[in-house]
């Protein structure tokens, strides 16, 4: 069973607010489409389907000050976010249904919460049914209820996690704009087993990120226990094949 994430970047432009990348996106979708209608063994339990925020939730959560850790009990600021959220997850959706994907929504709003130490509860009883039911459920980073906060930030990276370890994924695959996690000299690092070893190259995402760019992808990665990968959407194809790509994470 595989858990993907479509990065925000892949399938917005993440420096113009509330705009779809297309072209990007009809490419991943046709990558699922061929991969599930000639499933590798990779496949034999189903995908679950994450895409994060891109210029459509980071630029709504930046606009009112929400992040992971800083929450708002304006309901206003709360149906910006949101909104846009499932806005953007109607557009993935559609793009996957045109090409016969059985894309189904579940809104993170509507089901998880973080408790007064700010860890997440999400249930994954309705992923796992839809998946034994033969549907391809597709999550977004959203807005989610936190103890004490009102209402925080909930990230793709964190539904990946969390999702990876309540339904034992085999595989988790990280599409972003980029090849894989890069060295100084932009070159690809095939593995990563421990962070230390990347720490000193792991900088900052360049376009407004409200959940922690890349070395946050790392972090999260290494504590699953599942085989992970970061790659580029010329990567997706393969990766659903069951090939490696990018960059593995250990």
């Amino acid at each position: 069973m595989i858990v993907l994430k479509l990065g925000g970047s892949v399938v917005t432009d993440k420096d113009r607010a509330e705009t779809l990348d297309g072209e990007a996106l009809s490419r991943a979708a046709d990558a699922v489409a061929d991969a599930l209608e000639s499933p590798s063994e990779s496949l034999a339990e189903g995908l679950v389907v994450v895409h994060g925020g891109g210029s459509f939730g980071h630029h709504n959560a930046s606009e009112h000050g929400v992040s992971t850790t800083a929450g708002t009990h304006d309901p206003a600021a709360i149906q910006d976010i949101h909104g846009a959220m499932t806005t953007l997850n109607a557009f993935v959706r559609s793009r996957l249904l045109e090409r016969d994907v059985p894309a189904v929504p579940i809104h993170p709003f509507s089901v998880g919460h973080r408790d007064a130490d700010g860890e997440l509860h999400l249930p994954t009883g309705q992923v796992r049914t839809l998946l034994e039911e033969g549907f391809v459920p597709v999550l977004h980073g959203d807005v989610i209820a936190h103890a004490g906060e009102g209402a925080t930030i909930v990230s793709g990276d964190e539904l990946v996690a969390e999702l990876a370890r309540a339904l034992e994924a085999d595989r988790i695959g990280l599409c972003s704009t980029v090849p894989g996690v890069l060295d100084d000299d932009n070159s690809v690092i095939d593995r990563i087993e421990s962070y230390g070893t990347v720490a000193d190259v792991l900088g900052e995402s360049e376009a407004t990120d409200v959940t922690g760019g890349m070395a946050a992808k790392v972090r999260a990665l290494l504590a699953l226990e599942a085989d992970a990968s970061i790659f580029g959407l010329e990567g997706l194809e393969g990766f659903l094949e069951g090939e490696g790509a990018g960059t593995t994470i250990e």
